[in-house]
């Protein structure tokens, strides 16, 4: 029994069995990318209802924001950028599944990009903000290298359904750390796109638009660049492997393999967002298009090499989703199940962060690994 379910069984409301729910299961997530543990459980503990999430939320960001800026002005460059890059995850986690109240969630969306833009420059390696026209709207990537001097494999990250480029500071340490550069990217559905472009399954079309855009930039390597998704992003890194671009490698974490299958199982929160970042305007409409989301008949086109990984306490997609992703590709493939990993493995960060760089590494950072001389298994 879930955190709803036992909460709306004392008698709690529907409201209140949301709050419930986040409070009991997205510490790890919070905490893997970029929120102080002390500030969560001081943030969740002083909330009674949902609705007042996002407000609170915002309010501790604002705490950060303010450090930045005297960071600033002390000339403490280092500090304001990972105060306002910690501010601009707290803002990103205020309107994180938050789509009953959209005005009050595009309002803390807004601030997570205002915070992360004055936090580049001062990151190390900074960030550069760079915009691709897309369906005639765009699509916003953050590029960050460890050697901006030179053309660097490169990582596309891709987020879930509700997650964004804000969240993923930790991820692209893990990246940088082993030589390779990062692209962070808000696709349809997600973040600065969530707003005019509607989540889609087709996201060979999205990955043949952003690599067209990064082997144009002088400092990536067009030969050697990779993809990592997370959750739902994890599917969509699939479905780009399966289109045979020019993409060396692909980490999918956590994702479906039929997003439709998984349906009945998701809490009301996700299947919500689902639905508003969809533009569906009914549940039932909502689940037919979850419905589109699915790799059958595409897996077995990934001839690249690919890397799935998955837990087995993942309440949101079994790791079986993952086995078959795995078995049904014809290519280089590995499957990493771990035994505690919930969603997204965000609980033992450990346990696969570090593996996944590496992996990648061996595809984009050593030129003399041949992926074809490998077996398939």
């Amino acid at each position: 029994m879930d955190a709803l379910v036992k909460f709306e069984a004392k008698g709690g409301s529907m409201a209140d069995a949301l709050l419930a729910t986040a409070v009991a299961n997205w510490g790890p997530r919070f905490t893997a990318n970029g929120v102080d543990a002390a500030d969560y459980a001081r943030i969740t503990s002083g909330l009674e209802h949902w609705d007042d999430w996002c407000a609170a939320w915002c309010d501790a960001a604002e705490i950060h924001v303010d450090l930045g800026e005297r960071a600033l002005e002390q000339e403490r460059f280092r500090s304001a950028g990972e105060a306002f890059a910690r501010a601009s995850v707290y803002f990103h986690f205020a309107k994180f599944l938050f789509v009953h109240d959209l005005d009050q969630a595009r309002r803390a969306h807004e601030r997570a990009v205002e915070t992360l833009t004055l936090a580049l420059p001062h990151l190390d390696p900074p960030g550069a903000r760079h915009v691709i026209s897309f369906d005639n709207a765009a699509l916003v990537g953050i590029f960050r290298s460890p050697d901006p001097a030179r053309a660097m494999p490169t990582v596309l990250l891709i987020p879930g359904l509700d997650s964004t480029k804000e969240e993923f500071r930790e991820v692209e340490r893990t990246f940088h750390e082993r030589g390779m550069a990062t692209f962070a990217l808000d696709g349809p559905g997600q973040g600065e796109a969530e707003w005019e472009l509607p989540i889609r399954p087709d996201w060979e079309v999205v990955g043949e638009a952003v690599f067209d855009y990064l082997a144009r930039l002088p400092n990536v390597d067009a030969t050697r660049v990779g993809v990592w998704g997370v959750s739902l992003g994890g599917y969509y890194a699939a479905r780009i492997a399966s289109a045979n671009l020019p993409f060396v490698a692909t980490i999918a974490l956590s994702g479906p393999f039929n997003f439709g299958d998984a349906w009945v199982n998701l809490n009301p929160l996700t299947r919500h967002a689902f639905q508003v970042r969809s533009f569906s305007t009914t549940p039932e409409e909502a689940e037919r298009r979850a419905q589109t989301l699915s790799l059958e008949g595409l897996a077995q086109k990934i001839s690249s090499p690919l890397l799935t990984v998955m837990g087995e306490r993942d309440r949101l997609f079994s790791w079986k989703e993952g086995e078959r992703l795995a078995n049904e590709a014809t290519g280089p493939s590995e499957l990493l199940v771990l035994a505690d990993g919930n969603h997204g493995c965000a609980n033992v960060v450990y346990r696969h962060r570090p593996y996944a760089a590496d992996w990648m590494a061996k595809y984009l950072v050593d030129e003399h690994h041949d992926p074809q001389t490998e077996s398939s298994r």
